[in-house]
């Protein structure tokens, strides 16, 4: 696959993100909404496990950390939402998991950047968390938004060198969604038992939807991953603000001025010179 098609992926994943995360954010409940979610993916994961390759064994402790680093960042997700506008909490969320996926990749991996690429994951990182300030900005809404960026930035690391492990990225991702989809069923089953079943009945199609726009993006995004750095893969995903942003605005009526939108600029010419850059 070409560089250009593979970051055209991550576009494709920056895109569909934003979309159910506005599901779960507009959801009457927040949790079983995500509930839903992972238990569309673990349906597709089971599925698709005897069709594909499974992942090396030295990939299955990175698939541990980071299913785990995805619980985590359901329940901070989950939190954030009920705290805050999606207008604040998406692009804090999401403008801080670039830099430290950026420094992680560095240290752990030896992964290198050019000075302009970090120049420009710095402007997405910049950017997108200027979009989250002004109204309904709460300092509750902020601390629990910035502790997503740092689960986001895990599971993003986490899950690019797990996916090079494993040398195959659908065995990757089934057996991913099979544990956390899993784990958020487990939950449900133990402690809303009672409302599971009503909130599928009335919102199944709703999970449906979501839970595949999930797999879809984090599939693209694993793709990508597995070839190029992902420093840069993980910012070009985060440009996903400017997507929830929009849906923040039009869809859910929040705020978006002027300064947002000299935000949203800095973070498309970040895009340009990613793109550019190599």
């Amino acid at each position: 696959m070409s560089a250009a098609f593979l970051y055209g992926l991550v576009i494709l994943s920056a895109i569909v993100h934003p979309v159910w995360n506005a599901m779960v954010k507009s959801s009457g409940d927040r949790a079983l909404s995500m509930v839903m979610i992972r238990a569309v993916g673990l349906a597709l994961g089971v599925a698709a496990l005897p069709f594909v390759d499974w992942p090396a064994p030295q990939s299955l402790k990175w698939l541990a950390l980071t299913a785990v680093a995805h619980f985590a960042y359901y329940a901070l997700l989950i939190r954030s939402y009920e705290l805050g506008d999606m207008s604040v909490v998406y692009p804090l969320a999401r403008g801080l998991a670039p830099v430290l996926t950026s420094l992680a990749a560095l240290l752990a991996i030896g992964e290198t950047l050019s000075a302009g690429q970090w120049l420009a994951v710095g402007l997405v990182s910049l950017g997108v968390m200027a979009l989250s300030l002004g109204a309904g900005a709460s300092r509750a809404a902020v601390g629990f938004a910035l502790a997503t960026g740092v689960t986001v930035a895990s599971y993003s690391f986490l899950g690019g060198v797990g996916v090079r492990a494993a040398g195959s990225v659908l065995g990757f991702q089934a057996c991913l969604e099979i544990v956390t989809g899993a784990g958020m069923v487990g939950y449900a089953l133990l402690f809303r038992r009672r409302d599971l079943l009503p909130y599928a009945r009335r919102h199944g199609r709703r999970g449906l939807k979501a839970g595949a726009l999930s797999v879809l993006g984090f599939l693209a995004f694993l793709l990508a991953a597995s070839r190029l750095p992902l420093g840069p893969v993980t910012a070009l995903r985060e440009t996903s603000v400017l997507f929830g942003a929009l849906i923040g605005a039009v869809v859910l009526r929040e705020a978006f001025g002027l300064r947002r939108v000299a935000a949203a600029a800095s973070v498309v010419l970040a895009i340009t010179m990613l793109a550019a850059l190599r």
